[in-house]
Protein backbone atom coordinates (compact mmCIF):
# COMPACT_ATOMS: atom_id res chain seq x y z
CA UNK A 1 0.00 0.00 0.00
CA UNK A 2 1.20 3.37 -0.98
CA UNK A 3 1.70 5.53 2.11
CA UNK A 4 0.12 9.37 2.53
CA UNK A 5 3.26 11.26 1.39
CA UNK A 6 3.38 9.45 -1.99
CA UNK A 7 -0.52 9.39 -2.76
CA UNK A 8 0.04 13.19 -2.36
CA UNK A 9 2.72 13.61 -4.47
CA UNK A 10 0.54 11.60 -6.95
CA UNK A 11 -2.36 13.65 -6.75
CA UNK A 12 -0.02 16.45 -7.40
CA UNK A 13 1.66 15.27 -11.11
CA UNK A 14 -1.27 16.49 -13.85
CA UNK A 15 -2.51 13.25 -15.34
CA UNK A 16 -1.30 14.27 -18.48
CA UNK A 17 2.44 13.68 -17.09
CA UNK A 18 1.37 9.79 -16.09
CA UNK A 19 -0.15 9.65 -20.31
CA UNK A 20 2.80 10.92 -21.53
CA UNK A 21 5.47 8.85 -19.04
CA UNK A 22 3.05 5.56 -20.20
CA UNK A 23 3.26 6.63 -23.63
CA UNK A 24 6.81 7.58 -23.96
CA UNK A 25 7.37 3.86 -22.07
CA UNK A 26 5.20 2.25 -24.83
CA UNK A 27 7.44 3.95 -27.45
CA UNK A 28 10.63 2.97 -26.29
CA UNK A 29 9.51 -0.64 -26.13
CA UNK A 30 7.90 -0.37 -29.83
CA UNK A 31 11.34 1.05 -30.93
CA UNK A 32 13.43 -1.88 -29.12
CA UNK A 33 10.93 -4.10 -30.35
CA UNK A 34 11.30 -2.64 -33.87
CA UNK A 35 15.11 -2.99 -34.00
CA UNK A 36 15.16 -6.25 -32.93
CA UNK A 37 12.68 -7.69 -36.10
CA UNK A 38 15.01 -5.21 -38.29
CA UNK A 39 17.97 -7.07 -36.90
CA UNK A 40 15.99 -10.66 -37.61
CA UNK A 41 14.67 -9.83 -40.92
CA UNK A 42 15.71 -11.69 -43.95
CA UNK A 43 14.49 -9.53 -46.95
CA UNK A 44 15.60 -5.74 -47.21
CA UNK A 45 12.25 -4.58 -47.31
CA UNK A 46 11.79 -6.20 -43.97
CA UNK A 47 15.08 -4.60 -42.52
CA UNK A 48 13.79 -1.58 -43.67
CA UNK A 49 10.01 -1.92 -42.75
CA UNK A 50 11.50 -2.48 -39.21
CA UNK A 51 13.99 0.51 -39.60
CA UNK A 52 11.49 2.85 -39.89
CA UNK A 53 9.46 1.18 -37.69
CA UNK A 54 12.07 1.57 -34.42
CA UNK A 55 13.20 4.94 -35.51
CA UNK A 56 10.12 6.83 -36.22
CA UNK A 57 8.98 5.20 -32.77
CA UNK A 58 12.02 6.60 -30.96
CA UNK A 59 11.54 9.90 -32.43
CA UNK A 60 7.75 10.00 -30.66
CA UNK A 61 9.72 8.80 -27.64
CA UNK A 62 11.92 11.63 -28.00
CA UNK A 63 9.05 14.12 -28.21
CA UNK A 64 6.82 12.70 -25.36
CA UNK A 65 10.22 12.96 -22.89
CA UNK A 66 10.67 16.50 -23.85
CA UNK A 67 6.79 17.14 -22.95
CA UNK A 68 7.26 15.57 -20.20
CA UNK A 69 10.24 18.44 -19.00
CA UNK A 70 7.54 20.72 -18.69
CA UNK A 71 5.74 19.47 -16.26
CA UNK A 72 8.46 17.26 -14.15
CA UNK A 73 11.91 18.33 -13.22
CA UNK A 74 15.16 16.24 -15.14
CA UNK A 75 15.80 14.58 -12.37
CA UNK A 76 12.98 12.81 -12.08
CA UNK A 77 11.76 12.34 -15.85
CA UNK A 78 15.02 10.70 -16.72
CA UNK A 79 14.85 7.61 -14.13
CA UNK A 80 11.47 7.26 -14.48
CA UNK A 81 11.76 6.91 -18.34
CA UNK A 82 14.51 5.13 -18.41
CA UNK A 83 14.28 2.67 -15.93
CA UNK A 84 10.57 1.68 -16.26
CA UNK A 85 11.67 1.45 -20.21
CA UNK A 86 14.15 -0.78 -19.62
CA UNK A 87 11.59 -2.84 -17.34
CA UNK A 88 9.20 -2.80 -19.88
CA UNK A 89 11.77 -4.30 -22.60
CA UNK A 90 12.77 -7.11 -19.77
CA UNK A 91 9.36 -8.00 -18.92
CA UNK A 92 7.28 -6.63 -22.38
CA UNK A 93 9.18 -6.89 -25.50
CA UNK A 94 11.68 -9.75 -24.27
CA UNK A 95 9.29 -12.08 -22.59
CA UNK A 96 6.25 -12.05 -23.81
CA UNK A 97 6.83 -10.82 -27.63
CA UNK A 98 10.12 -13.25 -27.97
CA UNK A 99 9.86 -15.76 -25.56
CA UNK A 100 13.08 -14.90 -23.99
CA UNK A 101 13.83 -16.20 -20.51
CA UNK A 102 14.08 -13.70 -17.37
CA UNK A 103 16.34 -15.55 -15.39
CA UNK A 104 15.78 -15.26 -11.28
CA UNK A 105 18.83 -13.11 -11.06
CA UNK A 106 17.34 -10.60 -13.60
CA UNK A 107 13.85 -10.54 -11.77
CA UNK A 108 15.86 -9.40 -9.00
CA UNK A 109 17.63 -6.75 -11.13
CA UNK A 110 13.91 -5.48 -12.17
CA UNK A 111 13.04 -5.38 -8.40
CA UNK A 112 16.17 -3.22 -7.37
CA UNK A 113 15.62 -0.93 -10.36
CA UNK A 114 11.83 -0.26 -9.13
CA UNK A 115 12.90 0.15 -5.62
CA UNK A 116 15.79 2.98 -7.02
CA UNK A 117 13.37 4.45 -9.06
CA UNK A 118 11.00 5.08 -6.10
CA UNK A 119 14.08 6.04 -4.00
CA UNK A 120 15.10 8.68 -6.59
CA UNK A 121 11.42 9.55 -7.36
CA UNK A 122 10.33 10.56 -3.92
CA UNK A 123 12.82 12.81 -2.93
Amino acid sequence: MLSPRVLSRLSQVPALSLVLLGGNVLLNVVASVGFKMSAASSSWRGFLFWQVVGNLSGFLAVLTFTALLRFLPLHVVHPLSVGLTIIAVQVVASRLIFGEVITASQWVGVALLLGGIFLIVRR
